[in-house]
């Protein structure tokens, strides 16, 4: 019988005061908490589950309250998320839901926040985002019986394709040598006015032996994408979840990290 393995994990790093990521993994959802150890938890392959992260937008009041608004609504819907259209009006919905708690509550004006993630069905993986959280896929993790393929340990063969990025980042154009930027282009809430949003949705097949990477920029601004290739051809499930972390802890740990590595099994 297949199933889905996610192992995921919240912190706040080693230079902001609290936590204002949250993450989505089909009915659980972790908010404004700090998890040094990574959480696996197992589903049956079947009905969607949708597994997110959202980055609160820093400089802005109350992003801890905008991105639990956003998982916590995703969680509840997750189960009907079966089409890149369901996706797309999901998302759409959160928009509209952050503008209209800022509306009724004038501390919260400005509030918004960014969102990734994937929906894993019985025949395909729906990718979305909004803002400059991301998701990767891995392709050709080990064989049945290595690591990647059946737990949380070494993946000592070293197996797995390139790791890809599968979202697209709403930021402007790099400048040369520049790897990353604080400029967003387009969040959930986080203007004035209500502003609409254009949601990056697509759709793969489900595909035995990929994996993917779930995770806000907390991560990727100071981890480059091949390090954390690297860490996932060596390290399986939560072990994975746990150096890409540590990771980016040891680059000094300038912002929020949240992350997810989502794996089918058998």
């Amino acid at each position: 019988m297949a199933y889905i393995v996610v192992s995921a994990l919240s912190h706040t790093g080693l230079q902001r005061d609290r936590n204002e990521d949250s993450l989505v993994v089909g009915p659980w959802t972790l908010c404004s908490t700090v998890t040094e150890s990574p959480q696996t938890l197992l589903f049956p392959l079947g009905t969607p589950l949708v597994v997110a992260v959202a980055d609160g937008l820093g400089g802005h009041p109350a992003g801890e309250v905008a991105s639990a608004m956003v998982v916590r609504r995703l969680s509840r819907i997750g189960p009907d998320l079966d089409s890149e259209e369901a996706v797309r009006d999901a998302l759409e919905g959160c928009n509209r839901a952050v503008y209209a708690a800022a509306d009724d509550d004038p501390d919260l004006i400005m509030m918004g926040t960014t969102v990734a993630g994937v929906v894993v069905t019985e025949a395909s993986v729906l990718t979305f985002n909004v803002g400059d959280s991301r998701v990767y896929a891995m392709d050709g993790a080990a064989d049945e019986g290595g690591a990647a393929a059946g737990g949380d340990g070494e993946n000592p063969a070293g197996e797995g394709g390139a790791l890809r990025e599968l979202s697209v980042d709403d930021n402007p154009p790099l400048a040369p040598g520049q790897r990353t930027t604080a400029v967003v282009t387009q969040t959930l809430g986080g203007t004035p006015d209500f502003t609409p949003v254009e949601p990056h949705v697509s759709s793969a097949p489900l595909a035995a032996g990929t994996r993917h990477l779930v995770c806000t920029d907390g991560l990727t601004d100071p981890v480059p994408d091949d390090a954390l290739g690297d860490v996932l051809r060596e390290h399986a499930d939560g072990r994975a979840a746990f150096e890409m972390w540590k990771s980016a802890m040891d680059a000094g740990g300038p912002d929020n990290i949240t992350l997810a590595v989502i794996r089918i099994g058998e």
